[in-house]
């Protein structure tokens, strides 16, 4: 009977229904795209703030130091502007700090005045954000706040997206039924390591 669906129909309809491996792929591919600035920077962040033990990722610090006459024999009140005549400093600090009776802290911008008072002896630190590196880390760890907070929530739920997606790129024996099953298993085993050993 003509009304009668055959086989070869049957099998149409079926091929017609929503393409979730195709749509998968094209996901995976334009949200990889979208992502990938950001994905590198977070990278290069990541390595960066990992290793904070070892380097100031945000700031170049540098020191020097230079002698000026002894200040210990000046009353408190006088040390601060006496340590700025010697030093030929013309702007006062924008704060100062006495930690102990041998040592004056004067703060500026980007530079702090270590002066050992007995000696005369001055530490010159300046500090210096690290070009480019400073802003990917404060986008990282969301120091700007307000509107980031909502663009890095949108990159995370990209992430996902992409890792949902990524999943089903491929089919058979390199898919996730196949190799792809116990390289997505391998990479639970540092969560796995963390819950067992480092909790």
């Amino acid at each position: 009977m003509s009304g009668t669906p055959t086989p070869g129909d049957l099998s149409a309809r079926r091929g017609r229904g929503i393409p979730w491996r195709r749509w998968s792929v094209v996901l995976h591919r334009d949200v990889g795209y979208l992502a990938a600035a950001l994905t590198i920077a977070y990278a290069i962040s990541g390595i960066a703030v990992n290793h904070i033990a070892d380097w100031n990722p945000n700031y170049r610090v540098t020191k020097t130091f230079v002698s000026v006459e002894p200040l210990a024999h000046l009353p408190p009140n006088d040390l601060v502007p006496a340590a700025m005549e010697r030093l030929a400093l013309t702007e006062a600090p924008r704060s100062s700090f006495q930690p102990d009776s041998h040592t004056v802290q004067l703060f500026y911008s980007g530079k702090v005045y270590h002066v050992d008072l007995p000696t005369g002896k001055v530490m010159v630190e300046r500090t210096q954000s690290r070009p480019v590196l400073f802003e990917m880390n404060q986008l990282h760890l969301n120091h700007a706040k307000r509107a980031w907070t909502w663009i890095a929530d949108v990159y995370a739920l990209a992430l996902l997206l992409l890792a949902v997606t990524g999943l089903f790129v491929l089919k058979g024996r390199l898919g996730i039924t196949g190799r792809g099953a116990w390289l997505t298993a391998a990479g639970f085993l540092p969560i796995v390591y963390w819950l067992a050993f480092l909790q």
